[in-house]
């Protein structure tokens, strides 16, 4: 940890943030855990979904495969509770090798009456997510500058969104050639890969504090009661739902321009592009603009874009969806990064679990009410309606303390 001189805009410490991070050995291994952890998550997901689909034939259970990883989101505040309880390095190496034995496991998997172990073990996985995320989020926040906490959340976007443009490929290439229990043992491998890089980590932990039990409502309560929090969260939450929304009118917009349904996959590269893209930059505009004026901006710019895909025109298209992928982060950066920020240590992982339910649980809900609506309803008067109801969302974000904190270092860099 650097001293507290360098937690000031203006020092010469952080007038190189990006290179001072990709400097420090703690922030690198983080960094590599997660390009190890997004090539083989991003390959599994997809190749179960094709997996469940060859075995049953049913579109509707290959479907379910992604939620079954998504659903113990749901659970945040309650899993999260263990990043708190004990040693937050000690849990991360525990959770990989405890999916590093699990994924062999789906060796077993040749026939329809086998698909509930695929399932068991996708439901476990998304579980072991959300409690390595709580624990990362927590770890990170108490071993690096806060200074560099928001280049090291854009960068760490611009990491995974990176492995989803090629690792989904390669799960279906190794499925393809070998069948699902080589992608299985593959990102097993990536578990094993990931613990030695968390056992590597030089951290000081202080043995947890406070209750034997602590209540997982405590990082409800304190995200509700933070003047800051509370509002970015919230404005992240907004946003997803609408994202879902988008989501789910995918398809008809590939249908309006023209194409097979394999299209889709240039737009998701395209947006993953965006992604990748405002990850980098994201530090260096939260400092100039402070976190809820980042986060608004990017917000409106989601918002832009989702409208500019009611034109049925092909580069309208290609650039909505770069422009999806460059603003949607913004929020969910701002919002992490502030909860590292602001949040008590002993309160770090069942906050950080908590205020990615409350953002990323309302984008399941899109996607279901999306799909349902798609089926009713012209996709085009749909995608306005969207975009003109995210330019109102950043309403929520309290814009008159946003630039007293933008000229603070309380916001950019909070002691």
């Amino acid at each position: 940890m650097t001293g507290m001189n360098d937690k000031t805009g203006g020092t010469p410490g952080t007038a190189r943030p990006l290179p001072r991070l990709l400097r420090d050995r703690d922030a690198t291994l983080y960094l590599t855990g997660t390009v190890v952890s997004g090539l083989g998550t991003s390959a599994l997901w997809l190749a179960t979904g094709i997996w469940i689909k060859d075995l049953t034939g049913s579109d509707g259970l290959a479907a379910l495969s992604l939620l079954a990883m998504w659903a113990p989101t749901l659970a945040g505040p309650l899993l999260g509770t263990l990043a708190d309880r004990v040693r937050r390095k000690t849990l991360l190496i525990c959770t990989n090798l405890l999916m590093a034995a699990l994924l062999p496991t789906l060796l077993t998997v040749d026939s329809p009456r086998d698909v509930w172990l695929l399932f068991t073990v996708l439901l476990v996985y998304g579980a072991a997510g959300v409690v390595q995320d709580a624990a990362e989020s927590a770890l990170v926040a108490t071993s690096l500058d806060p200074a560099l906490l928001g280049d090291f959340n854009g960068l760490r976007m611009t990491v995974t969104e990176g492995m989803k443009l090629i690792a989904p490929l390669a799960g279906a290439g190794v499925y393809a050639a070998y069948g699902g229990a080589s992608v299985a043992l593959l990102d097993a491998a990536t578990f094993v890969l990931a613990t030695g890089l968390y056992a590597a980590l030089r951290v000081r932990e202080a043995p947890p504090t406070g209750r034997l039990r602590p209540a997982m409502s405590d990082g409800v309560r304190h995200l509700w009661a933070h003047p800051r929090l509370r509002p970015l969260v919230l404005t992240g939450g907004t946003t997803m739902l609408f994202a879902g929304l988008n989501g789910a009118l995918l398809y008809a917009v590939v249908e309006g321009l023209g194409h097979a349904p394999a299209y889709a996959g240039v737009l998701a590269a395209l947006q993953g592009l965006g992604s990748v893209a405002v990850g980098l930059a994201s530090g260096p505009a939260m400092r100039r603009l402070g976190a809820r004026r980042f986060a608004a901006a990017g917000v409106a710019l989601t918002g832009v874009a989702v409208a500019l895909r009611a034109v049925p025109y092909d580069p309208a298209a290609w650039a909505g969806s770069v422009a999806i992928g460059a603003g949607l982060p913004c929020v969910l950066i701002a919002a992490l990064t502030a909860v590292q920020r602001e949040t008590p240590d002993a309160l770090l992982g069942r906050t950080a679990a908590t205020a990615s339910t409350l953002m990323f649980a309302p984008n399941v809900l899109g996607l279901a009410v999306g799909a349902a609506v798609v089926e009713l309803l012209p996709h085009q008067p749909l995608l306005v309606l969207l975009g003109l109801a995210l330019l109102l969302t950043p309403l929520q974000l309290p814009f008159s303390a946003a630039r007293t904190a933008a000229r603070s270092p309380s916001d950019a860099n909070p002691a």
